[in-house]
């Protein structure tokens, strides 16, 4: 029955990612000359500036684990209170605009070349960052569910104990693990992957 539910619910999610992406597709085809300006999102200038800097990798492993635990943290938050289902389903849609948007534009200012850099800015720690988070949007509906819907006839706060915490600490402890992992993998191998899909560009 868990199983289950925890399929439907990762469908749903993925629903909503790929509306988002449709919707962030569709806003910047509508509005092409605001997205393509020459000071714009990808520009020349933005891409020469890539170019040319040199990151620290000790520096951009500090500011990105701060930015996704930041993350991980308001939404596990949110989990636990009653707006916790809907907020995070939103966001799940926002990521999805946002990656329709970030898309279309490598797309139609570069082409193929758009494409390879796009690949080149989430890979190889989307092979972890992708499940980790797809893991804390479950994570978290999971533990709105069990505190504020029915499950079995029984009202959701009826299953809320030291199990429960215990049990969700754990999963949400090795959710970071992975995010860390991917946190690294993005600082120190990542950026070299980028600047070399810049040679072409």
């Amino acid at each position: 029955m868990l199983l289950k539910q925890t399929n439907k619910t990762g469908y749903y999610l993925l629903y909503l990612f790929m509306l988002g992406l449709f919707l962030g597709i569709v806003f910047v085809n509508i509005k092409h000359d605001i997205w393509i300006k020459d000071d714009g999102l990808l520009s020349s200038a933005m891409m020469k500036q890539l170019q040319n800097s040199e990151p620290d990798g000790s520096y951009l492993l500090g500011y990105i684990v701060k930015h996704r635990l930041s993350v991980i943290l308001i939404v596990s938050m949110l989990a636990f209170t009653i707006i916790g289902l809907p907020i995070v389903c939103a966001y799940v849609c926002y990521l999805g605009v946002s990656a329709g948007c970030m898309l279309s534009v490598a797309v139609i200012r570069y082409g193929v070349r758009g494409l390879f850099f796009m690949a080149a800015a989430i890979f190889p720690q989307a092979f972890l960052l992708i499940p980790a988070y797809f893991l804390l949007f479950i994570w978290s509906l999971d533990c709105n569910r069990s505190l504020y819907g029915r499950v079995d006839g029984l009202e959701g706060r009826y299953f809320l104990g030291k199990q429960f915490i215990l049990s969700r600490g754990v999963q949400l402890l090795g959710i970071l693990v992975l995010v860390i992992m991917g946190c690294v993998v993005e600082s120190y191998v990542n950026n070299q992957i980028v600047h070399f899909v810049l040679r072409f560009f």
